[in-house]
């Protein structure tokens, strides 16, 4: 397309943000947009950012200040801010920023060619309205092109947990579940353009509740109906809470082979205390509990989790408490953070411990959950798993993936597995991958 518009996308934050880029930049290509991987080529820059760390929304500002020799250049260069930071801001980003041309929610960017067409016109646009309908129905199919064997597809937006330091309510919204039809339809898109790996995505997935001929569906149902489809064969599924962790979900990890053996299950604190302060609704001995239960359905499940250290009120004994239950979890993953406010939630207006004492105790947590991830990569030296080839390694030759349990590993292989799915030994670990040799088919 000669004639094609870009589009450069920036993303910020989880896989949900990824799966959201994706989704936009099909939405624009109905308006002739096609996308580029500089800001420098494009006719419209578009950020799609997130709102949960610290200090979020001035880092997307300070990116804005970068544009802005851009658009002197080329006036007619258009920039638009998307998703949670956006949400949350609103105005605010037009006001800061007078060269953003359009500020647009998570739950109306399938209104992004409409919005377009106005800001193309000279007029600033901001959508960050909850609409009626719904997005997914409004967007166009997938491309039927290859593309990367994996996939993300959003089955869940939202959440009702409201945890005490989270924004995700205000900014995504009240739980939704999209009809199974709809997820069959994407992913039979997905296989036809050779994915054979899908992760289900959700900001409470373990939720999801489905409409479906004969009553809603929860999660373990639409995976084991999504794992019969033809050339799908490899599922997982993130974000998940402790309390949707239903009987028929765990027994799925058990018996459903399609479903990988790796399980994101946040737990943010071991403190009895803390997860009533964050608002939780579960104690530490009753996901020590669950944990039993999902790895007596499966064994060599690879689990991972959030941590929060330094919450409001935390005291050394409740952090105690924290590293006492990664002790007993053993964890192959975990992303641990300092607490940091967020406006708008109940925790922000709680005072703050010291910085530097939270900083002490992030590192001490730190270092036992990296020792506990080593430990994972370690044991599976010498172990045969298979891997889903992905892109090409830097050393000729050389091919990487994912295995079942979501490690990065390299191999020599022939370019023609790239796509596949392939068995594996491993040799050797290091703390982010693991090195394997290909054995015969």
């Amino acid at each position: 397309m000669a004639d094609a518009k870009k589009l450069y996308i920036k993303t910020y934050g989880c896989q949900m943000n990824v799966y959201d880029s994706e989704r936009m930049a099909e939405a624009l290509a109905t308006s002739g947009y096609e996308q580029t991987q500089t800001a420098e080529d494009a006719d419209m820059i578009l950020l799609n950012t997130c709102h949960i760390r610290e200090k979020a929304a001035e880092k997307i500002y300070s990116e804005l200040g970068r544009f802005k020799p851009l658009k002197a250049a080329k006036p007619d260069l258009r920039i638009g801010v998307a998703g949670c930071v956006a949400q949350a801001e609103g105005a605010e980003i037009t006001a800061r920023q007078p060269m953003v041309d359009l500020v647009v929610g998570p739950q109306a960017y399938h209104r992004l060619p409409e919005m377009l067409a106005k800001a193309e016109t000279g007029k600033r646009v901001i959508d960050t309205d909850f609409p009626e309908e719904d997005k997914f129905a409004r967007l166009k199919g997938r491309p039927a092109k290859r593309g990367a064997p994996a996939a993300f597809l959003t089955v869940q937006e939202g959440c009702d947990k409201f945890c005490a330091f989270c924004v995700v309510p205000y900014t995504r919204g009240a739980e939704v579940s999209r009809p199974v039809a709809q997820i069959f339809d994407e992913a039979r898109a997905l296989i036809e353009r050779g994915v054979c790996e899908i992760t289900l995505l959700g900001q409470n997935v373990n939720a999801y509740h489905g409409a479906a001929q004969g009553g809603a569906w929860g999660l373990a149902q639409l995976i084991r109906e999504l794992a019969a489809l033809d050339g799908l064969e490899r599922l997982r599924y993130t974000t998940s809470h402790p309390n949707d962790m239903q009987d028929d979900l765990i027994a799925a990890h058990g018996d459903c082979p399609e479903l990988m053996p790796y399980l994101h299950l946040p737990v943010q604190s071991g403190s009895d205390r803390i997860l009533k302060a964050m608002n939780r609704k579960h104690t530490a001995a009753e996901y020590v509990a669950l944990i039993e239960r999902i790895r007596a359905a499966r064994p060599d499940i690879l689990l991972s989790g959030d941590f929060i250290v330094g919450f409001p009120g935390e005291t050394e004994a409740d952090f105690e408490d924290t590293l006492a239950l990664v002790e007993t979890i053993g964890y192959g993953q975990a992303y641990s953070f300092k607490y940091s406010a967020r406006p708008g939630t109940p925790a922000a207006e709680k005072p703050e411990i010291d910085p530097a004492l939270a900083d002490e105790r992030l590192q001490k947590l730190q270092a036992l959950l990296n020792a506990q991830q080593t430990a994972a990569q370690e044991a599976m030296v010498g172990r045969e798993t298979t891997v889903l080839f992905e892109k090409k390694g830097r050393e000729p030759g050389q091919l990487i993936g994912k295995s079942e349990h979501l490690q990065a590993v390299f191999a020599e292989a022939p370019e023609q597995l790239l796509g596949q799915i392939a068995k594996v030994r491993v040799l050797a670990a290091a703390p982010n991958s693991l090195r394997a040799e290909l054995l015969p088919a």
